[in-house]
């Protein structure tokens, strides 16, 4: 029989992973704090709990996909968290993006009362999220991972054991570093072709079969070029993420030059207004600094 799952966070991610748990056949268990985010699916089939201490009471293995360390340790081991309700041999199996060490110190605390965990954010966005295709990145025991492994093919097509707890996290953080500040770097180049006459629909032709090319291109320059920076991934939690690196870094002692720049331009893009829009909005910052008009630009 298939265990019973929960899932915690309900949001742009969390709601279309939810989606396919439940077309998979895995039976679920829902919380959200907006209990509006809910409905639907409990209309196709989960059941709903009241808090998060309610859904490990209900559940075998509960998931955690909230925004924050803060958010995700509240849920996990707050006063109506996950091990509160979980019994022994339960799984915590924390998706969120958030700091590896309180990861691994959440995971000793859950460890006390023989609750299992693992780390597994996931990469890929809302649009690959909704078609099930995401990277799962995956730390904690290799036989608890393989006890999860139904619902991390639910939700993406490329799933990784890394290695023990907090390194799913790690290596989730130098993946979201890398794309972070290429696309610095990528609206740098734009400005650039722009100011000098070349359209962006020229620059993403050759861009995309050349060296240049990379998941920033892709993604990047079409919502330039249309003007649509509804939120993939939101100028705010690209600012956490850069911070969750560099500040991990600094505790293994490895300079972060390039991260730590790029985390301030991102500032400067919240500042602007730009927090909740999607990060390739902070090409507005370099139209500004550049004083030429970039966005909706063929």
């Amino acid at each position: 029989m298939t265990k019973k799952t929960g899932f915690i966070g309900l949001g742009a991610m969390g709601h279309p992973m939810a989606q396919n748990i439940l077309k998979a056949g895995i039976p679920l268990v829902i919380h959200d704090i907006d209990a509006s985010k809910t409905k639907i699916l409990s209309e196709s089939g989960a059941l709903v709990a009241s808090s998060p201490m309610k859904v490990a009471e209900m559940a075998d293995r509960i998931v955690c996909l909230v925004e924050t360390t803060d958010q995700a340790n509240d849920v996990i081991c707050g006063p109506d968290g996950i091990i509160h309700g979980a019994s022994n041999g339960s799984i915590v199996i924390c998706m969120s993006t958030i700091d590896p060490l309180v990861a691994k110190r959440i995971g000793a605390d859950l460890d006390k009362k023989s609750i299992k965990m693992l780390d597994a954010p996931v990469s890929g966005g809302t649009g690959r999220a909704a078609k099930a295709t995401l990277s799962v990145i995956v730390g904690g025991e290799k036989q608890v991972f393989n006890e999860c492994q139904d619902i991390f093919d639910a939700v993406g097509n490329n799933v990784f054991h890394i290695g023990e707890l907090g390194k799913g996290l790690i290596m989730k953080l130098i993946n979201n570093m890398l794309g972070i500040t290429n696309t610095i770097t990528l609206i740098e180049g734009l400005t650039i072709g722009v100011k000098s006459g070349i359209g962006l629909e020229t620059m993403l032709s050759v861009l995309k079969t050349s060296s240049g090319a990379s998941a920033a291109v892709d993604l990047r320059v079409p919502r330039i070029i249309e003007d649509n920076f509804e939120p993939g991934g939101t100028m705010d939690i690209v600012y956490k993420d850069q911070e969750l690196v560099t500040a991990y870094a600094k505790q293994i002692g490895v300079p972060t030059l390039m991260a730590n720049v790029s985390q301030q331009v991102y500032q400067m893009a919240r500042t602007a207004g730009l927090n909740k829009k999607d990060s390739s909005a902070v090409v507005k910052i370099y139209e500004n600094l550049a004083d030429v008009n970039i966005v909706g630009r063929k």
